[in-house]
Formats: structure tokens, C-alpha cells, sequence
């Protein structure tokens, strides 16, 4: 045992860490393979080039635009199953637009009564038996009714797509009426404008309602639509009626194509009489139109 007295050991407080961590690297021995840091080290730092450096960095560019996706998908698939909601909001953009153009109380009135023609569409294409959805409404380009189910005959295809524009065209005139009673030159006009509406969707050309009607009657019709909207763009050039002209080229080019199969056969069969049942109604509906037109005309100076 020691003579020397007890000491207490001295307490060194921690030291911080070197700032030049980590550490140099010993010297390899001659002909030893030098040490290498793996990617789990913490001073591990990844070459230029690195594959696995640039799948990072894409990694982290990509997570949120691929979470915003994921959350306007699963949005969108709320809005779908919400159809009120695709059809008050369709219509209120529709609106907006037309309000640019005409003020919000003639773009309201106008795009109601576009609202009456296609739930024409809805009502008989659902008393058929044919899932119809509500309509969508596009800006400029009035609305259209999506079908989950097709008809089964020209002659029911021709049946809804009359019953849109005797809807609108009923509508229009309540409203002409109503207009007259209340003295009321802006409705007036809108009823005008509703029965000029319905009478160019009833043009034998596809994919409008009359283009529809002309299948029951003779497919030949529908070249005749086609040359009236030719020259009517000549004249008086409009976006929208080369959008109609395409769309009924390539609509004609299809039936056309595949009039001789059997299928198109069965489809284009009429029984005796309905052929005269849809053409007397064609013809009386536009004769309706024309005449609520004179009524509903009013003179209008250009200043």
C-alpha cells in the first residue's frame, strides 16, 4: 500500500468535436487497397454523376408534384360522383363567359334556356330506358348530354334528339309570351335568340340534333347539312362552325363507312310510318320556329 495521500481524479469536461472530422485517412500499407467510405458513412459524399444521387434528386422533385396529383385525382373523383354539382358548376362558368360578352342577366337567361332543350334530351332518352347523365355545359359551345347506353334504333335516336329542340323551342316561346306581357325587351330578345338556338341545332348535320333526324329520314341529308354550313362559313366565318364541320365530317365519314354491315343495317331499319312520323315532325317543329321568330322579331339599328 502507498504512503501517498488519497487525490481525487480531475474531472475534464467533454471536448466538441474536431472540425476536421472525419478524420484523415492512414496511409495503406504498400500494396494494401486503400479504405473506402460506404454511403452509410457520415462523411460519405456521392460523386458527381452518381446514379443513385440523380434518382434521389428526381425523387424529391417528383413526391409532391405525384401527392398533388394524387389529391386532384381523388378531388376530381368526388366532383364526378357529385353530378349536381358538374352541372351547377359547368353552368356557372358558362355564364361567366357569356357574361363577358352580353352582361349576367341575358347570359343567365341564356344559358336556362339552353338548360331546357338538353333536359328535353334527358327526359325522353330516359323514358326509353337509356342512361343519360345531366348535361355539361362548355363556354361558347352550349351543352351536351353524356349516355352510358346508346340507343337501339335510328328511330329512337331520332326521337331524343327532336325532343331537345321541341323542349327549347316550348321554352322559348313561354318566354316571348311573358316578355310581351311584361313589355320586357330583353327577354323578348333572349326568346329570339332561344328559337334562332334551337332552329340551328336542327341543321342536318352531325353531331347536331337535326344531323340525328336526317339518319331516319335519308343519310344523304346529311351531305346537304354539310354543304350549307360550307357556304354559311364562307360568308360569315365562325370558329364554331368549322368545330361542326369537322366533327360531322368524321361522324358522316364513320356511318357512312359502315353503312353496308349487318349491324348498321339493323340500326337504320324502320318500321312502316315512323319514317313519316319523324319527317312530319321536323318539318312542323321548324315551321313553329320560323313563325315565333317573325313574332318575336325585333328591329334593331346599328349605331
Amino acid at each position: 500500500m502507498s504512503d501517498e495521500p488519497w487525490q481525487p481524479q480531475r474531472w475534464e469536461p467533454p471536448q466538441a468535436p474536431s472540425a476536421h472530422w472525419p478524420p484523415p485517412q492512414v496511409p495503406a500499407a504498400p500494396g494494401a487497397e486503400p479504405p473506402q467510405w460506404g454511403p452509410e458513412h457520415p462523411g460519405y459524399v456521392r460523386p458527381p454523376g452518381d446514379p443513385d444521387s440523380f434518382r434521389a434528386r428526381l425523387k424529391r422533385f417528383f413526391a409532391p408534384i405525384a401527392a398533388l396529383g394524387a389529391l386532384l385525382a381523388k378531388f376530381g373523383a368526388i366532383l364526378v360522383k357529385i353530378k349536381s354539382l358538374t352541372l351547377l358548376g359547368s353552368m356557372a362558368v358558362s355564364i361567366a363567359a357569356y357574361a363577358s360578352l352580353w352582361g349576367w342577366k341575358y347570359a343567365v337567361g341564356f344559358v336556362l334556356l339552353i338548360l331546357v332543350h338538353e333536359v328535353g334530351h334527358v327526359i325522353v332518352l330516359r323514358a326509353r330506358g337509356i342512361k343519360a347523365g345531366w348535361p355539361v355545359f362548355l363556354p361558347f359551345l352550349g351543352a351536351f348530354v353524356s349516355m352510358q347506353s346508346t340507343p337501339r334504333s335510328v328511330y329512337e335516336e331520332a326521337e331524343s334528339a327532336l325532343a331537345g329542340p321541341v323542349f327549347g323551342t316550348a321554352g322559348a316561346l313561354a318566354l316571348g309570351y311573358y316578355a310581351h306581357v311584361q313589355h320586357s325587351d330583353l327577354l323578348m330578345s333572349l326568346a329570339f335568340t332561344g328559337l334562332f338556338l334551337n332552329l340551328f341545332n336542327l341543321l342536318p348535320v352531325l353531331p347536331l340534333d337535326g344531323g340525328r333526324v336526317a339518319g331516319a329520314l335519308h343519310p344523304v341529308i346529311w351531305f346537304g347539312g354539310l354543304l350549307v354550313l360550307l357556304v354559311w362559313e364562307i360568308y360569315r366565318p365562325s370558329g364554331i362552325i368549322i368545330v361542326i364541320l369537322v366533327l360531322g365530317g368524321f361522324e358522316l365519314y364513320r356511318r357512312w363507312k359502315d353503312r353496308g354491315s349487318q349491324a348498321s343495317q339493323v340500326y337504320f331499319a324502320l318500321q312502316p310510318g315512323q319514317r313519316v312520323k319523324i319527317g312530319t315532325a321536323y318539318l312542323a317543329l321548324i315551321a313553329i320556329i320560323l313563325l315565333g321568330m317573325h313574332l318575336t322579331y325585333m328591329k334593331r339599328t346599328l349605331s
